[in-house]
């Protein structure tokens, strides 16, 4: 079997769960097989979305895909950014004090 670098975490917010796995890219987000900028409509939502990796400077570093299910889409948005958040911290633990 082949190793990959793909790290999977989840991210929850009220109703929606976001299962997420990150591995070294270009900064691509897909969600549910969209790209995060057409999936979620709002400005705002695309921006809480990108929130952990803009944080610390990694926005075009890695690549995400996601599947979101349950809630609406800012409370997608708001998994989807806890499981990157905790994608993050599992592949490195000093990140846990920034994004917290």
């Amino acid at each position: 079997m082949p190793q990959t670098n793909n790290i999977y975490a989840t991210g929850k917010r009220k109703t929606a769960v976001a299962r997420v796995w990150i591995s070294p890219g270009e900064g691509k987000i897909l969600v549910n097989e969209v790209l995060a900028d057409d999936y979620f409509e709002r400005e705002t939502s695309r921006m809480i979305a990108r929130q952990s990796l803009e944080l610390l400077e990694l926005l075009d570093k890695y690549d995400v895909r996601a599947t979101v299910a349950g809630g609406g889409h800012s409370a997608q948005a708001e998994a989807l950014r806890h499981g990157i958040a905790r994608a993050l911290t599992l592949e490195d633990g000093e990140r846990r004090r920034t994004l917290k």
